[in-house]
């Protein structure tokens, strides 16, 4: 029978009970004298809002830091920010990335334990992907004055210094007209090494030197090659064009950034010994202004007649700007006619679309045919090649169908729910991720808003890439395993369907709700359609980030991120905090560049 206090002082026994108070204050006394004062009333409080079993909608987990040591205790050890330990499922702790690029924090192309084993920086090694093991799990901090960035369309010629502090390409490129800073802000006067009488007179005088390109009719989607700041392809967005800018990360400081930054598509990579992350043959255009590449040389002029290409438009503008522009074949026939088989075509029965840390080839891609073996046809012109069957779309019966069906699910889907239900703020919606992109339907969608989709075909799956660049729309390939190719705080939003299932299954979730963190912006939403076990999964976890949750039609769950970041110190509900802090320190985070959330 289980003894009570109340049946104790019934019988009297005063001396059992006049002990078991002796033994809890002895305990009490213990406890508290390892602790510092502040400690212990910071764990009081922690205690009070965790448990260990899994947290409800109504009540967040809390968030721990590393622990306040006193000053009779040893500190805590300092960690360089790139390899911090998982956080613990159900008791989530986070801390800040740290060190001299912790803010721009990229973690596959900033691993310079293993750049810097690199044998050689011959062919741009150092600036390709090199992925840390295990996965860092810290929180990117916040730039110094960091706000809501500059709405599109104005975002295009102008954007927050403070939200990209980084002055040596003004410096570097004054001469050329990039970008120069004004007062608060960072101007894109739309100039160049290639734009001398500035981008739009540069575009018109493209088209004129080869008028079957019809900007935003028969080219619509558009490589740009070394892109600077991406004015090329930010100015191209008016003739219905959408552009995937790319340079490698800090060739020019901060050149991709500010192409985001701006609501422009870019993306950071190099051409080096791995081929890029898209599929063959699917760009209409590929430009190249001042790339490094000597065009007029006589080793690639031979290279360019190796490989068949035509010239056939060449001119100089009014400003002196020399252009070159080559056809590709859309037959093999040329190649059966060179006298020398070199470069070699490749084997196509050994060649897999999706480029995923592939080795770049030494032979030629075979170029594509229909099912019945005829040559490639051209997609329908824009906007009908949108919605229209994609010429790369599988021969196997029923996806046609299938095709169609999913245009009409996603367009039915986002009209009804998603611009309507969702309680999204569109109007601050530029730059959007669909994680898991299938054929493009969500994109497909969207064509109307003001924004643009980066499309990703996680490796792991389907490949659909191709048909997606068919539609008119862009995307690359990736494994939601590892850390993205982009800056931190460059998606307004992000997209997933049915997206972490798999995921589950060959990595930690949590790895990839601190790269969805990473790369999404302060005030930035996440819309997750999916199950509602991997809903459950993935509601604490958003919330240990501080982001808003809300919950609708029991499959779809948006999140949205505020401006909170752990501080290093334990991190409490912000009432608590700010009780337990005081005024002061609110005053001292303010002039140091806090933002509350928008």
């Amino acid at each position: 029978m289980a003894i009570s206090v109340q049946n104790l002082i019934k019988e009297r026994k005063y001396p059992f009970i006049f002990s078991l108070l002796a033994l809890i204050l002895i305990t009490f006394l213990l406890l508290t004298k390892t602790q510092s004062p502040i400690a212990s009333t910071l764990d009081l409080v922690q205690s009070r809002s965790t448990s260990s079993s899994p947290p409800t909608s109504a009540s967040p987990p809390s968030v721990r830091s590393s622990p306040i040591s006193s000053p009779s205790t040893e500190p805590p050890p300092i960690h360089d920010g790139l390899t911090e330990p998982p956080p613990i499922h159900g008791d989530v702790s986070w801390n800040l990335c740290n060190g001299a690029v912790a803010v721009d924090y990229i973690p596959c192309l900033d691993n310079f334990k293993a750049i810097k084993a690199l044998k050689s920086l011959r062919h741009m090694e150092h600036r390709e992907r090199h992925c840390p093991e295990p996965s860092p799990r810290c929180l990117v901090p916040l730039p110094r004055g960091y706000r809501v960035p500059v709405p599109w369309p104005r975002s295009r010629d102008m954007v927050w210094f403070d939200n990209v502090p980084h002055p040596k390409l003004v410096e570097y490129k004054k001469d050329q007209n990039w970008v120069r800073k004004s007062g608060e802000y960072l101007v894109f006067p739309g100039g160049g090494t290639q734009f001398k009488d500035g981008v739009t007179h540069y575009i018109e005088f493209v088209e004129k030197a080869l008028p079957v390109i019809e900007w935003g009719k028969h080219a619509r989607v558009i490589l740009d090659v070394g892109c600077g700041v991406a004015s090329f392809g930010g100015y191209l967005l008016d003739k219905d064009v959408i552009t995937m800018s790319f340079a490698p990360k800090d060739e020019h400081e901060a050149q991709i950034q500010f192409a985001l930054e701006r609501g422009i598509p870019a993306t950071l990579s190099v051409i080096g010994t791995q081929r890029l992350p898209f599929p063959d043959n699917v760009y209409d255009l590929i430009h190249c202004a001042r790339c490094r590449v000597h065009w007029d040389a006589n080793a690639m002029v031979a290279v360019t007649e190796s490989i068949c290409w035509e010239v056939v438009a060449k001119t100089v503008d009014s400003s002196g700007v020399g252009l070159v522009i080559y056809k590709k074949p859309v037959s093999s026939s040329c190649y059966g006619k060179r006298k020398d088989n070199n470069p070699p075509l490749c084997n196509q029965n050994n060649r897999q679309n999706i480029s995923w840390y592939t080795p770049l080839d030494s032979c030629l891609a075979p170029l594509p045919v229909d099912s019945m073996g005829n040559s490639y046809s051209w997609p329908e012109e824009w906007p009908k090649r949108l919605t229209s069957k994609p010429p790369h779309l599988s021969a196997e019966r029923d996806a046609e169908e299938i095709f169609y069906e999913d245009t009409k699910h996603w367009s039915t889907l986002v009209s009804d729910v998603y611009l309507e239900a969702a309680a999204i703020n569109w109007s601050s919606v530029r730059n959007v991720m669909d994680m898991n992109a299938g054929y493009g339907g969500y994109a497909a969608a969207l064509i109307d808003m003001p924004l643009w989709v980066m499309n990703v075909i996680p490796v792991n799956g389907p490949d659909t890439l191709s048909v997606i660049f068919d539609r008119g729309l862009i995307g690359v390939y990736h494994d939601w395993c590892e850390s993205f190719n982009t800056y931190p705080r460059t998606y307004d939003l992000l997209h997933s369907s049915f997206l972490f299932k798999n995921l589950t299954q060959r990595c930690d979730i949590m790895q990839v709700a601190v790269e969805m963190d990473r790369i999404l912006r302060p005030g930035g939403f996440v819309l997750v359609q999916d199950t509602v076990e991997m809903i459950n999964v993935l509601t604490p976890i958003f919330r240990s980030l501080h982001w808003s949750i809300d919950l609708f039609q029991e499959q779809f769950l948006l999140g949205k991120k505020g401006f909170w970041r752990p501080d290093g110190r334990k991190t409490l509900c912000p009432k608590v905090r700010e009780e337990l802090l005081g005024k002061d320190t609110r005053e001292k985070q303010s002039q140091d560049g806090f933002r509350p959330p928008i």
